[in-house]
């Protein structure tokens, strides 16, 4: 008696277990699992307690103690991070359109091209690997220095006393070039638009005898926008969470002028101990991002043009 209620039980329980297998929804949490996991573990926990400590006077040797706003209080009288907005704010404002137009001026060359297509994709597409490595920021740094081969040509033109990283007017050219120089994902994004527009509008503009630049104008771009749009978004996070190029290249000088609010935020919290002060920026530069992309969203509808929506 007894082994048949065990044998029904093991039965009963592989009954179960089938058709708890055999459900969509448990099939998809466990192909879906790594990533709950991997989010919940890096990105939610971890900004739940650094929400906490942004509240808190923190340095990594000593218990955290409540400060409430103390710190939200103090960053606005910091003209240290006042200063690393407004240079963040410059950076963004002429490296995100200079790295945008150059990924799709490539990608309408490659586009157009017949043979090695794919080839001139992946060589273009290289320095987005390779380019935010700190090996390819400490290359950057020979060549834009004082005695580096783009300041030994400038100053062959006449301009014997220009140095790059001695300017805080031209500190970050270096660093914008070199952001712009890492195009390859963008321009495999436009590359993949502009395959999408139909040649029969060229073919229309054409016959009523539209230019090229007018072709651009009145085709090209209204029908990119809405990969425009995509990339500029990105590539806004991109810009204001910038990094490596600042602290390996330029160290933030001279005199702050490429202090970035990224690297301010690293400072605070491995150079100066402050860890709860650097939460709190943190925080802030979460909503100056938020805001930002909400805002080009918002005046999206005026430039980005849907073919559907026609």
């Amino acid at each position: 008696m007894a082994k048949t209620m065990n044998k029904s039980a093991e039965t009963s329980g592989r009954s179960s277990f089938s058709k708890f297998m055999n459900n969509d929804n448990t099939v998809g949490y466990i192909f879906a699992a790594p990533f709950i996991i991997g989010f919940l573990a890096f990105t939610l926990i971890p900004m739940c307690i650094s929400f906490y400590y942004s509240f808190t006077n923190y340095k990594i040797t000593k218990a955290p103690t409540w400060a409430g706003l103390n710190n939200y209080i103090t960053l606005l009288g910091d003209e240290h991070f006042w200063n690393s907005i407004k240079v963040t704010f410059e950076y963004v404002l002429f490296g995100v359109p200079s790295k945008l137009i150059a990924a799709l001026l490539i990608a309408m060359l490659l586009t157009h091209a017949k043979r090695m297509q794919g080839f001139y994709r992946a060589v273009y597409y290289i320095p987005s690997l390779i380019g935010g490595s700190v090996a390819v920021a400490l290359v950057w740094k020979q060549m834009f220095s004082s005695t580096g081969p783009i300041v030994s040509m400038i100053q062959a033109l006449g301009a014997e006393d220009f140095n790059f990283f001695g300017s805080t007017q031209y500190a970050f050219i270096p660093l914008v070039i070199g952001n712009a120089w890492q195009f390859g994902s963008s321009m495999l994004i436009f590359a993949a638009g502009l395959k999408q527009i139909p040649k029969d509008y060229y073919e229309s503009a054409m016959i009523d005898g539209a230019g090229a630049v007018k072709r651009f104008f009145s085709i090209t771009l209204p029908c990119l926008s809405p990969i425009i749009l995509f990339n500029l978004i990105m590539q806004l996070i991109s810009g204001f969470m910038t990094f490596t190029s600042a602290f390996i290249i330029t160290e933030g000088g001279p005199n702050e002028a490429t202090n970035y609010i990224s690297l301010y935020i690293y400072n605070n919290a491995f150079s100066y101990h402050k860890m709860g002060y650097a939460c709190a920026l943190s925080w802030v530069m979460l909503v100056i991002i938020t805001v930002v992309t909400l805002v080009v969203f918002k005046t999206s509808n005026k430039w980005v043009f849907y073919e559907s929506e026609q």
